[in-house]
């Protein structure tokens, strides 16, 4: 475990920053284009970066960045499944 002292501004900062990188894996995962594999290591990734923001966001902020569901994975015919 690992402690850390913000100012406020830092805190802003760091909430931002958690924020957008949320975005962008959310709009990531919504690409259909991308392989499962990588699909699967942004999914683990974002979970991680889930848990850190879940520490000081308020819950109706949280609620934004909660995953319903996983992604689905093609199956042999190409067809999601």
């Amino acid at each position: 475990m690992l402690g850390m002292l913000f100012n406020d501004k830092e805190c802003r900062e760091l909430d931002y920053l958690l924020r957008k990188e949320l975005d962008e894996m959310l709009l990531d995962l919504s690409d259909n284009r991308l392989d499962h594999d990588i699909r699967s290591a942004i999914a683990k990734r974002y979970t991680t970066v889930f848990r850190m923001y879940a520490r000081f966001a308020p819950p109706k902020e949280l609620s934004k960045y909660a995953r319903r569901h996983g992604f689905r994975r093609p199956n042999h015919n190409g067809v999601n499944g």
